[in-house]
């Protein structure tokens, strides 16, 4: 892999951080969970995502289909894909995904406290929101990507981690109303 070329993306980014996070967290005992952790730190990866789009706009990549909508991307010509050489405006997917990063953390804070007696299901709940409007985004997108059966590959990998998050979420909040249930 060449990070250095792109080679790195969020999935690894966020895979990689979480098991450093929990080799470093297992280094000393502890008063919490490192599930209570990663809810603790899901509405922020939100936030930081969001942040980083931004270097998009700087670097000029990551946009979307050519667009004429009012608040279009306008991408010098040097920059713009094979193909599309005649489009002067480009669908802001970064922009997008900032918002929905932003729209998403503010959920989770305001979430979390009705998770707080089942320890990760925020950080789930994370992944959940993020991939649902990941999914949307990628179909957006016109950089150069891989695909299986004509679909982005991170169309399938963000479709994928969502069906799987959004089960454990369920799964979890089940177990929570069951025990409540069982307990009355």
């Amino acid at each position: 892999m060449k990070i250095w070329q792109g080679g790195m993306g969020i999935w690894g980014a966020i895979s990689v951080g979480a098991l450093v996070a929990f080799f470093a967290f297992k280094q000393k005992v502890r008063s919490t969970t490192f599930s209570t952790l990663a809810d603790a730190i899901a509405p922020t990866l939100l936030f930081a995502q969001a942040i980083g789009r931004i270097g998009n706009y700087f670097n000029g990549e990551l946009f979307g289909k050519p667009s004429t909508l009012p608040w279009a991307l306008s991408v010098p010509a040097a920059q713009r894909p094979t193909g599309y050489e005649n489009f002067a405006t480009f669908v802001p997917t970064f922009l997008y995904e900032a918002l929905w990063c932003l729209c998403a953390g503010l959920v989770l804070i305001y979430l979390g406290r009705y998770f707080l007696a089942q320890p990760g299901v925020t950080f789930f709940a994370y992944i959940s929101l993020y991939t649902l409007g990941r999914t949307w985004i990628e179909t957006q997108r016109i950089d150069a990507a891989h695909r299986i059966l004509g679909v982005r590959l991170n169309v399938w990998v963000s479709a994928l981690l969502f069906l799987w998050s959004t089960t454990l979420v369920i799964r979890r909040l089940a177990r929570l109303r069951d025990s409540g249930l069982q307990k009355g």
